[in-house]
Order: structure tokens, then sequence, then C-alpha cells
């Protein structure tokens, strides 16, 4: 996907901007990968700062699949801990709840001024469902007051019915296990690099996702080596990696870089 498929912009119009998405998603190879693109075009099709997908995997097991950033997961987490939020919420009540100030929203009193200290100001949160069944939930969030308008809704609520047959297309119980398990996975690396490094939460994921663009693997790899690697803090990446190669064939001391220059990198 490209900057050309913006609907807000006015450089493709809607049909061909969700048909290139439906091809999109049925190219892909797991669910893991297409949850992932379904956050990545709900960015572009609204024009908000960060989008998470939260899935309902069994009874009593909610969690991040994919996000953007990371206080996205944080968002969803702050909502699971205080047992309140629009994501929640549209997994068993409404299909859609829109905040415009999530501060001062009386739905979600502890919720709101919790998530407003992430930056975050506006919420739009809607159902991913098929007719047979509820897969979980697609967030939308926005630094600013008022973001979404009426277009914006409209045009959600036409994605979030793509992304859940996308959805329901890849899906297997399997597969949205992985995507389950990489986000935990891409915590415990940011929390070994936030240690290491003395980075901030927001830092250490995007040095994950620099890393996972420069070497052209999934980003599940790159946290998969940090964590295999937490004890040698000299190991790096070797700039030949192949895109989907396995962590384990990565070299563990390439002189390409070290942690002095990783060190640099992350808080780039």
């Amino acid at each position: 996907m490209t900057d050309t498929y913006s609907l807000r912009s006015g450089h493709v119009d809607t049909s061909t901007f969700f048909s290139q998405m439906a091809l999109e998603l049925h190219e892909q190879p797991t669910a893991e990968d297409t949850i992932e693109r379904i956050t990545e075009y709900a960015k572009v099709a609204t024009g908000c700062d960060d989008a998470g997908v939260l899935l309902v995997h069994a009874r009593n097991q909610i969690e991040t699949a994919s996000a953007t950033s990371a206080r996205v997961g944080e968002a969803h987490n702050l909502q699971i801990i205080h047992d309140e939020g629009p994501c929640l919420d549209s997994i068993e009540g409404d299909a859609m709840y829109l905040s415009p100030d999530v501060s001062v929203d009386g739905r979600w009193p502890k919720w709101g001024p919790a998530v407003a200290d992430l930056g975050i100001r506006s919420a739009l949160s809607l159902r991913l469902e098929t007719r047979s069944r509820r897969y979980g939930s697609l967030n939308l969030y926005a630094n600013r007051f008022n973001a979404f308008d009426d277009d914006d809704l409209a045009v959600a609520t036409i994605f979030v019915r793509h992304a859940s047959v996308g959805l329901a297309n890849a899906h297997n119980e399997e597969g949205l296990q992985v995507a389950i398990d990489a986000r935990k996975l891409i915590g415990q690396a940011q929390g070994i690099l936030m240690e290491r490094y003395d980075l901030d939460e927001d830092r250490a994921f995007e040095f994950l996702r620099r890393q996972s663009q420069a070497h052209n693997v999934k980003l599940r790899h790159v946290a998969e080596w940090v964590v295999q690697h937490r004890g040698s803090p000299e190991a790096s990446f070797a700039e030949t990696v192949s895109a989907g190669a396995s962590t384990n064939n990565v070299p563990t001391n390439s002189a390409s870089t070290n942690s002095a220059s990783a060190n640099g990198r992350a808080r780039d």
C-alpha cells in the first residue's frame, strides 16, 4: 500500500480504494498479515493518527492483535484495567462508538482521562463482525478534538465491513493466536530495549519498526531476535538478512552494527 491510496487527499475515489484494499487483504499469506494491513489501511481511510485491532480470541481473552504505535496497545490495556471504553463497548454493545473528546466523555470516566494523557483526544471504535461471528473491534485514534466528521463515519462504516470480510477469510484459530502471540513478543522486545538503552515505550517500538523496514523482515521476527539475544548486548542484525528469513539464521555478531550504534539509532 502506498500514500497514493488516500481518501482524504482525494488521490483516489472510494470504489478504487476499497477494491485495492479487498485485493490486498485477500493476498495476505497469514491472518497476522491481514490484521496488520487492516490497521494500516484504516489510517489512510480516515486520516486518523493511530489504529489498532482488539480481538476476542476466546472467552475472557481480549488482546491487541495489531497496532500502529505503542500507545494503541496501552490505550487498549487501559480499557481492560478500568473495564470500560469504546473498544470494549463496541464488541458487546452498539456496533460503533464515537468520542470527540475522550477526556470529558462521561461514558468512560476512568479510561478517558487516562488515555488523554497519551495524547489521544478523539476515538472511534467499530465492531469487527460477520453474520456468523464477532471478532473484536477496529479502533481509530486522533490527536485532535472532534477529529471524525460525518464523512469519516460513513467511510469507517464501509471500511469495517470490508475489514471484517477480509479477517473472516483469513481466520483460523491458529492464525489469530499467532497474531496475539506476536504482540506479546513485541511487548517483551520493547521492554528489553527500554531497559537496555533507557528508551520510552514509543521509541522502543519505533526502533523495532525501523529495523523491520530496513531489513525487510516482519516486526515479530525483529522482536523474536531481540528476545533471543537479550543476554548478548553486542549482538546485532546482519545487513544481509533477507525478507522473511528466520531470526534463528541471523548472525549474532555482525560487524555492521553494535550495541552503541543501535542505541544511537533508537534515539534518533
